[in-house]
């Protein structure tokens, strides 16, 4: 994998306005995939909803590849095995190909960038695939994690921890022979969703919806270290362009039917070095604020209000929330363009 730049700061090449090259001139746009179908475009200019894309048949998230070339709608079909990745040219904002893969709940890619790991969440199973043709080279089964989705990566790429969430686990995974290591039951979760790994790139933050917070993993000897209680339901996480602050979308929602202890969810910020949360930023009205990601210049946190149909554009300095009206069930947004040399999955985790 490409060296890090700042050893103390895995996201030090992911700040503000840190644009490579070969994105200069691609579209600035918020890509919402709908499960309801089709992927929303917003023109984050104008906060308006600008086309809406085909993709198949249950939209999951859009995952910007490895070189940065190609966005990724993962579509599974319930039931069946005849879910598909979409290609979008981020250029043009318009879709260049499908290609026909098993569940593709979530995607990352391998930090050398050689293989795409499509995450296959229905059968607890790793694709590994060639991240241009999508064909498949090889498979890893984890049988001890039910429900396998998100994941992220040590400092040095060579394993990641993924979340189980209908078992409560987190499962280690060497990403250079590709092996599972172990799997971890975290003391108080029943439902672990996102996970990423703190500017040291060692110590792993993971939000649980049932827990009401975020649990803190030492990745290097896998074993949980501390708890940090955000609000109900937290979901996603998505660290700030100075790396200085987390933010966590608060789901206020226990299960992906939509049913709530409590319908008003926020976005708490977590300061990383004191591990405290410094904001609460409550979504008026009531919301569902789920996954998203950071403005390249670091102004404004893009989140999918999952169970309100709409995409939640918020100042991280004030707090303020814009509301976009989008398809039914927004879920994995993707920010484009986003700071960074590479991407590693996901809405764009990206070094």
């Amino acid at each position: 994998m490409p060296p890090l730049i700042d050893p103390r700061n895995v996201y030090s090449e992911a700040r503000r306005d840190h644009l490579a090259r070969n994105v200069a001139h691609d579209l600035a746009r918020i890509y919402v995939p709908n499960l309801g179908g089709g992927v929303s475009v917003i023109d984050p200019a104008s906060f308006r909803v600008v086309s809406t894309l085909a993709a198949g048949r249950s939209p999951q998230h859009v995952v910007p590849a490895w070189n940065l070339r190609t966005l990724w709608v993962t579509n599974t079909a319930e039931g069946r095995r005849d879910g598909t990745l979409t290609a979008i040219d981020p250029r043009t904002g318009k879709p260049v190909g499908s290609y026909r893969v098993d569940d593709p709940y979530n995607m990352y890619f391998t930090p050398d960038g050689r293989s795409a790991v499509v995450v296959a969440e229905r059968y607890a199973r790793l694709d590994f695939r060639d991240p241009h043709t999508m064909m498949l080279r090889g498979r890893l089964r984890v049988p001890g994690c039910v429900g396998i989705n998100h994941a992220d990566y040590s400092a040095d790429g060579r394993y990641a921890l993924f979340t189980c969430e209908f078992n409560g686990r987190l499962a280690k995974v060497d990403t250079v022979r590709r092996k599972v290591l172990g799997y971890l039951k975290l003391s108080r979760g029943m439902m672990p969703q996102d996970v990423r790994v703190g500017p040291d790139g060692r110590t792993f933050f993971v939000a649980d919806m049932r827990a009401d917070g975020v649990f803190v993993v030492d990745g290097d000897r896998f074993k949980e270290i501390a708890f940090i209680s955000t609000g109900i339901g937290a979901h996603g996480l998505y660290p700030s362009r100075d790396a200085r602050r987390l933010y966590v979308a608060d789901r206020g929602s226990h299960n992906i039917h939509g049913r709530r202890r409590s319908p008003f969810g926020n976005v708490a910020v977590i300061d990383f070095a004191t591990r405290r949360v410094v904001a609460r930023w409550p979504i008026r009205g009531g919301g569902s604020p789920d996954m998203g990601n950071v403005s390249a210049d670091g102004r404004t946190l893009w989140l999918s209000g999952r169970f309100d149909n709409v995409v939640y554009a918020i100042d991280t300095t004030s707090g303020k929330v814009r509301k976009i009206r989008v398809g039914v069930q927004p879920h994995g947004l993707a920010v484009w363009p986003q700071p960074g040399r590479y991407s590693l999955g996901h809405t764009g985790i990206m070094r």
